[in-house]
């Protein structure tokens, strides 16, 4: 809020989508899924009430690295797999700011994976948006560390032979706090999933299955094609029982040692009552809950879309500056002189 000389106070102006549109001009492939996040992140933006001169949008190498270009805040693009790295710095030395992460399956997982699971287990108040299209889409269609197995790309002609990633099995098994999943194409679901990780205290990662039409098309038509998805997308709703389906007959039940086994719901033979059915509680501090969902996948399960979980924990930022005051506290003001010329020092004197 500023004044005016007479020191009568003027509101700013409520931000739009606009105001968070750069001058910059997308450059992605037609048709690509980074098209529709971008759009969907400019239009929840204002809805958090931050000036753009108080967000940092940060991110690595690959197609979705180019997010900082396109949106009218401060950026970093920075190098291979450190993205975690150059945010942590950022958060930590001003934690009055917002950060944003923007990364992909083979940025995050591949060169990035160790900078990954430690932001992740520090719970730095970063929000992390990772593209996931199974592919490395920026070299051109190298099989990534969420390829399917047997997949065939120029760099494995003859099918991949590596056992993929499951991101959020990766990302739950750090103690990630905030977990969730969407679908680029699911825009109403997806701006809810960007409001809750924007809203979450601490590392908050969204992986977002988006679709590379040139060099992976189709990787999630499984669960997009419109008349399969309701029997192929279990949509996660904090304390609502776990059922899918056209017409909401099928359901989650947790079987002996933990496995979740898929039942038809209802009063009759051979059936389930809801009362049988798993509720979701996206809040279990125990990670196992949420591992068993991020092991669900289709043709064995329904994929869960949605938050898988959601714990609170003190953030990083937080903890460094209440050590930092402590050590004032005790110590008083540091002097970096007297450090350097603390302890066991000596000076190399010059030669008659």
């Amino acid at each position: 809020m500023s004044t005016t000389d007479n020191s009568t106070p003027l509101v700013k102006p409520a931000l739009s989508r606009k105001d968070f549109v750069s001058n910059q001009e997308p450059r992605w492939c037609p048709g690509c899924g980074d098209y529709s996040i971008l759009a969907q992140v400019q239009k929840v933006m204002p809805d958090f009430g931050i000036p753009r001169e108080k967000i940092v949008f940060v991110s690595g190498i690959g197609c979705s690295s180019r997010f900082p270009y396109y949106m009218n805040t401060y950026g970093f693009h920075t190098i291979h797999g450190r993205a975690p790295t150059i945010a942590t710095g950022i958060k930590v030395s001003r934690p009055d700011l917002t950060v944003w992460m923007a990364t992909g399956d083979g940025d995050s997982l591949a060169i990035g994976g160790n900078h990954l699971i430690h932001i992740l287990r520090r719970n730095v108040g970063i929000k992390i948006i990772l593209f996931n299209n199974r592919i490395y889409g920026l070299t051109k269609g190298q099989y990534s560390p969420t390829s399917e197995l047997g997949k065939k790309t120029k760099s494995t002609p003859g099918g991949s032979l590596d056992h993929p990633f499951s991101t959020l099995s990766v990302v739950i098994g750090a103690e990630g706090t905030f977990v969730a999943r969407s679908i680029d194409t699911e825009l109403q679901h997806l701006q809810a999933m960007l409001k809750r990780a924007g809203d979450h205290k601490g590392t908050a990662l969204l992986e977002v299955y988006q679709n590379c039409p040139v060099f992976n098309d189709d990787a999630f038509v499984y669960i997009t094609e419109k008349t399969n998805k309701a029997d192929r997308v279990l949509y996660l709703e904090h304390g609502k029982p776990l059922v899918f389906g056209k017409d909401k007959n099928k359901g989650i039940r947790i079987g002996k040692n933990f496995t979740p086994e898929v039942v038809e719901v209802g009063e009759g033979p051979g059936q389930v009552p809801l009362s049988e059915i798993a509720v979701h509680d996206e809040t279990v501090e125990n990670p196992s809950y949420a591992f068993m969902l991020s092991r669900m996948e289709w043709p064995e399960f329904p994929v869960p879309i949605g938050v898988l979980r959601n714990v609170i924990r003190p953030a990083y930022e937080e903890l460094v500056a209440a050590q930092k005051e402590r050590m004032v506290a005790t110590r008083g003001q540091g002097n970096v002189d007297k450090l350097l010329r603390s302890g066991e020092t000596w000076v190399i004197e010059p030669e008659n």
